[in-house]
C-alpha cells in the first residue's frame, strides 16, 4: 500500500525532528512543495500550518536561536552568530538578545577557538597577521582578537584602558 505525498504540517514536522528551524526558514522550505489550491492560496496554508505547529510549542524562535547559539557559539563569534540568525529570518530583539548573551563569553571563545589553532603566540608579524585574519574570518570583533592574539588577560587589557598618570601635554619629557 502506497502513501500519498505528506502534508505541509508533515513535511514541518519532518523539518523540526532533524533541528530547530525558525518560522520565515521553515515557511521557505514549505513554499517549495505548496499549491494553490479553490480554497486557499500556498501562502495561507504554509501559515495555517506554521500556526498550528507555533500553538502546540513545537516552533520556536526563541528555541532556534538558541540552537544556533549552541550549536555555533563555540566555534564562531558575534558577528558569525549575528550574521546566521538574520539569514534565518528572526526577529531583530530576539537577535539582539541572543547576541549579547553571546558577547558575555567572546573573549574566552576567541581564546578556545585560537588555542585549539595555533597554540602558541606568533613569532613573527607574518603569522601574527594569519591569525588575526583566522578569527577575524570566524566571526569575532576586532578588538577581541587583538587581545587573544597578543596574549593579554582581562587584567592587561584594564591596565591598557587605565594607564598611570601622564602628562596631557604631548611633548611633555622632550628636551629636558
Amino acid at each position: 500500500m502506497a502513501f500519498g505525498a505528506p502534508s505541509l504540517k508533515g513535511r514541518a514536522l519532518r523539518y523540526l525532528a532533524q533541528r530547530e528551524h525558525s518560522r520565515a526558514e521553515l515557511g521557505r522550505k514549505l513554499a517549495r512543495f505548496a499549491e494553490d489550491k479553490p480554497d486557499a492560496t500556498a501562502a495561507e496554508q504554509i501559515s495555517r500550518a506554521l500556526d498550528e505547529l507555533a500553538a502546540v510549542g513545537l516552533l520556536s524562535e526563541e528555541r532556534a536561536a538558541q540552537s544556533v547559539l549552541s550549536g555555533q557559539g563555540q566555534r564562531f563569534g558575534s558577528r558569525r552568530l549575528k550574521q546566521t540568525l538574520l539569514s534565518k529570518g528572526l526577529p531583530a530583539p530576539l537577535v539582539a538578545s541572543t547576541l549579547h548573551q553571546a558577547r558575555t563569553t567572546e573573549l574566552e571563545r576567541a581564546r578556545a577557538v585560537w588555542q585549539r589553532r595555533f597554540g602558541t603566540p606568533a613569532a613573527e608579524p607574518a603569522e601574527r597577521a594569519r591569525q588575526m585574519r583566522f578569527l577575524a574570518g570566524r566571526g569575532f570583533e576586532g578588538d577581541i582578537i587583538r587581545r587573544v592574539v597578543a596574549g593579554l588577560d582581562d587584567s592587561e587589557k584594564a591596565q591598557e584602558e587605565a594607564p598611570e598618570d601622564r602628562d596631557t601635554n604631548p611633548r611633555a619629557g622632550f628636551g629636558r
